[in-house]
């Protein structure tokens, strides 16, 4: 039992330590419960014979696999332990892994990864990729049942990097976590490029740029106490709801509405501000922070429960939507139906971004996720409009059109197909044009736009918008909207699953 117990054996505890890194046991017991990690399969062995690998034993065949508790709500977990072989996976490896799996699903609760391992263990052959497809397939199956998290804690190369995708959150640890599908010596052989490991598929690659990532954190004690944060936030599966909290009143001295928004329309501010004045204790957990800033997501809480936010964020490209932004709020939208957290939505845009790099990257099929993710929510849904909605944003950032449950909005907010300003330059093009003052012509025609057709007012006489409401106020309608939508029932049509545009 104590060979079992010691993984790789001093020397390779040693050498993991000295990269930075905590052992795998140390891992779980660092970010569960104290004395709660119960442990199985400790004594499972591997059944390789070819090339001397029967002379070989590896402790746990290099994962260790257990139930324990966060915050006193159970879990299942595995860490793969990279001073045995290298965390490499083999059969009997991924046998315990889809084991846990299996557990996690039967028992209804969530599942927590930690990949640290070199990959399929060759010398195992077919038999590898056969333990990759086993866990493949129940991450799918799991989707959507019970929350699946990743924790990326050292290398994560090959076929690997398919399990945290698939699963619902994945974090990663600076100068630690690395990702991707082929390592460096391989692109250059391929390609004749040299790029590092952090380069290619480290921690801040895939938070910035790939969007792979959930959250990033400096050192492994910040990634474990955000996964204990998150796990606050989220049921334990998708029959549940997020367990209550005591209500708590914003921090109003430090943020309220009327002070965070700006006087002048064109001026930009931080939505993430005008989230934290109408959560409860001013809390707000961002979810993808670095990737694709023009739009920000996460969870909050009013009056106790559990809430779901997307918001437009003007600081970054005017709060516009495109490829990338399109793909975080869809995903995160269809999390939050999974698990029945309802939806709170924050529209300050001019629209879907224009432009040829858009356009040839699909923004088209991209942008379409976002009104599908919406469409097919069946959990409350409450919009606030804040500033603008223009053109395909406004339907797209849940409309009453795509079955918004409660849609409210600012005085000042502007609803329209375009802006004002280009709005005017068209229909009025030839009246400003021949006019003898053109720029005071443009002014007025601009106006008048506003009055006619760009005030809330016009959407409210249509019924689109249910109440406009002073900005301090927000809180108070959303909180209501919430109270009511407790009971929300609505049923899909009937089918076997409908085709998003992946």
């Amino acid at each position: 039992m104590q060979n079992a117990l010691q993984g790789g054996g001093a020397k390779a505890i040693e050498k993991q330590v000295a990269m930075g890194k905590m052992t795998a046991r140390d891992r779980i017991i660092s970010l569960l419960d104290t004395n709660s990690f119960h442990e199985y399969d400790l004594f499972v062995e591997h059944a390789a014979k070819d090339f001397d690998m029967d002379k070989k034993y590896l402790a746990g065949d290099g994962v260790i696999t257990g139930t324990g508790t966060i915050s006193g709500h159970p879990v299942c977990i595995f860490a793969q332990d990279f001073t045995v072989a290298g965390g490499s996976l083999g059969l009997m490896h991924a046998r315990k892994i889809t084991k846990i799996m299996d557990h996690a699903m039967s028992l209804k609760i969530p599942l927590i990864g930690i990949n640290d391992s070199g990959g399929a263990r060759i010398q195992e052959g077919v038999n590898s990729l056969a333990g990759y497809g086993e866990i493949f397939y129940r991450n799918t199956q799991a989707s959507g049942v019970i929350p699946q998290i990743s924790v990326i804690l050292g290398p994560c190369a090959g076929g690997a990097v398919y399990s945290p995708a698939l699963t619902d959150f994945v974090f990663v640890v600076d100068k630690i976590s690395k990702m991707f599908i082929t390592g460096p010596e391989v692109i250059k052989s391929v390609l004749g490029e040299e790029i590092s490991m952090e380069e290619l598929g480290g921690a801040r690659v895939h938070s910035e740029i790939t969007g792979n990532a959930h959250f990033f954190a400096e050192s492994e004690a910040e990634c474990f106490d955000q996964i204990k944060k998150l796990m606050t936030y989220i049921p334990w599966n998708n029959t549940k709801k997020a367990d209550p909290y005591p209500k708590k009143a914003p921090r109003t001295k430090e943020f309220k509405i009327s002070e965070i928004m700006p006087t002048d329309p064109r001026e930009p501010y931080d939505v993430r501000k005008v989230i934290m004045a109408i959560t409860d204790d001013s809390n707000f957990f961002e979810i993808q922070e670095m990737f694709a800033a023009n739009i920000v997501i996460g969870f909050g809480r009013i009056n106790g429960q559990t809430v779901g936010f997307v918001a437009n964020q003007p600081m970054v490209l005017a709060g516009v939507l495109d490829v990338d932004s399109s793909d975080k709020a869809a995903r995160f939208i269809r999390y939050c139906n999974a698990f029945n957290v309802p939806l709170v939505t924050l529209v300050d845009l001019p629209g879907y971004l224009p432009g040829i790099d858009q356009e040839h990257a699909g923004v088209i099929r991209h942008g379409a996720k976002i009104l599908y993710s919406y469409s097919e929510a069946t959990v409350p849904k409450i919009t606030v409009i804040l500033r603008k909605a223009y053109g395909g944003g406004y339907i797209a950032m849940c409309s009453r059109h795509l079955k918004a449950d409660f849609v409210f909005t600012w005085p000042t907010a502007e609803i329209a197909v375009m802006g004002p300003e280009g709005a005017a330059n068209i229909i009025f093009r030839s009246e400003i044009l021949n006019a003898e003052n053109p720029d005071q012509v443009r002014k007025e025609k601009i106006e008048e736009y506003k009055q006619k057709f760009a005030n809330p007012y016009v959407a409210a006489a249509h019924g689109y918008i249910d109440a406009v409401i002073e900005p301090d106020e927000t809180r108070k309608f959303i909180a209501h909207a919430l109270e009511i939508s407790v009971q929300k029932s609505e049923k899909s049509p009937e089918k076997k699953h409908g085709l998003p545009p992946f």
